[in-house]
């Protein structure tokens, strides 16, 4: 029988319908080969066991009379909608809350992560392990979020002695922190069994690389502006639901093997959807100040601020029409703002690229016999379940910015500009008035 679903990738905390319950043909494992036998002989057991179905039981009482198929259907809906519910909610909290809501997810998917690992590695009772992948966490946290308070809440740690010497001397601290680690588990690694505790410090790194790194790009794009960080979300998820749609009703074609129930019929339908619903989305955020302004510290308040003046990325432009579709529209002419083109190569990313994330998670899972990473959202997996598209698209949102709308901040150059000692500042003064003269700009300004 023909599976069907849409072929976008899982989703973070809010990610709604993106695939149905696996179903009983699903829920049995791809068969272990002969070098999954050999990882299972050298860990010292079998892998984790797979999740239960943990739907609330009054979802089930209610649902009974209704298929398997059906039943998952609004199981998932059920619980998508109280999930956007509370996306909503923690949106009109502001910056501060959603950046708490980000590093809440962030431990939460390192700990669903290191558990498959230490589930394995607990059987030869060996030490340390499981202490020092929370301590490495601790360390990578330390050394990006401290960059991230030198960087954008610059006047508040030089006015702070304790943070000041701490931002100086903020890499080196960073660095003795990660080597402490480093010596404790050359310390505790035990006689017989130097592979498999190496191979858990790999596994360790490359979950601090996918996870913390990933959360610190989010916040970053965070600071360039709320709509950076909801578009971006809100495209994934758009796609994972109209996927989701057109894979339900209209899916005949079988997309990827690591996914069997992801279809063609979803992947094409949830492109078109989502290019459309980040055109029309941007448009009514752009419109507004407080998705549009950089996120900042308000040093006199000591509260984060939205309030600017909008870039020209959100001030409605008018774009001739291409003559092939002036006789199909009847326009020449539509007005728009630029962020809306912007959003086109965001939406195009997540419905073409974004699912790739899904892919991932579903090798990695399949490697280690498991259906899910946890079972904290009922029908929906583990947080890292619906966080792995997530992760690669703000991976890809930052590096557009960086490429592509960010430039010079001048603020941040003064800003730094005035921790200099006088005799550099004066030095910088007329290295650049004498750069204005050879312009000819400061002789404009002084004869007006």
């Amino acid at each position: 029988a023909l599976r069907l679903q849409g072929p976008s990738g899982f989703l973070g905390v809010l990610a709604p319908l993106s695939r149905l319950q696996e179903s009983e043909s699903e829920n049995k494992l791809d068969g272990e080969t002969a070098s999954d036998s050999e990882s299972k002989s050298e860990f010292g057991g079998s892998a984790p066991a797979p999740t239960s179905d943990d739907t609330p039981e009054v979802l089930n009482r209610a649902l009974s009379n209704l298929s398997s198929r059906w039943k998952n259907w609004w199981v998932r809906g059920i619980l998508t909608l109280a999930m956007i519910t509370f996306f909503f909610i923690i949106i009109y909290l502001g910056p501060m809350v959603l950046m708490m809501i980000v590093m809440c997810v962030q431990i939460k998917c390192f700990h669903e992560i290191i558990t498959i690992g230490y589930n394995v590695y607990h059987s030869y009772d060996l030490p340390w392990f499981r202490t020092l992948s929370w301590y490495f966490l601790l360390c990578v946290n330390y050394f990006f979020y401290g960059e991230t308070v030198t960087d954008y809440f610059f006047t508040l740690v030089q006015r702070e002695e304790p943070l000041r010497i701490l931002s100086k001397y903020h890499r080196f601290i960073s660095f003795a922190l990660y080597l402490t680690g480093f010596c404790m588990f050359v310390l505790s690694l035990v006689k017989k069994h130097y592979r498999l505790q190496f191979y858990m410090f790999g596994w360790t790194h490359v979950t601090l690389l996918i996870v913390v790194t990933q959360s610190h790009l989010i916040i970053h794009n965070l600071f360039e502006g709320m709509i950076w960080f909801i578009v971006p979300i809100s495209c994934v998820i758009c796609n994972d639901i109209m996927a989701y749609m057109f894979g339900f009703f209209f899916g005949r074609t079988p997309l990827i093997k690591l996914s069997p129930k992801k279809t063609w019929e979803g992947f094409i339908g949830g492109f078109f959807a989502t290019v459309l619903f980040g055109l029309l989305l941007s448009y009514v955020m752009s419109g507004y100040r407080c998705f549009t302004c950089p996120v900042e510290f308000n040093n006199d308040t000591n509260s984060f601020t939205v309030d600017c003046e909008p870039s020209e990325l959100f001030q409605l432009q008018e774009y001739n029409i291409p003559a092939v579709l002036q006789s199909v529209l009847g326009w020449k002419t539509v007005r728009m703002y630029p962020f809306q083109i912007h959003s086109i190569a965001l939406s195009t990313f997540a419905s073409l690229i974004g699912p790739f994330g899904g892919f991932f998670a579903s090798g990695f899972k399949r490697a280690f016999k498991i259906k899910d990473f946890a079972n904290t959202i009922p029908g929906h997996g583990g947080i890292m379940d619906r966080f792995d598209c997530q992760y690669l698209m703000a991976t890809f949102v930052n590096v557009y910015i960086a490429s592509f709308i960010r430039g010079p901040n001048p603020s941040k150059l003064i800003q730094q500009f005035l921790t200099l000692r006088p005799d550099q500042q004066l030095h910088i003064f007329n290295t650049l008035k004498a750069h204005l003269v050879d312009k000819g700009v400061l002789g404009g300004l002084e004869d007006a």
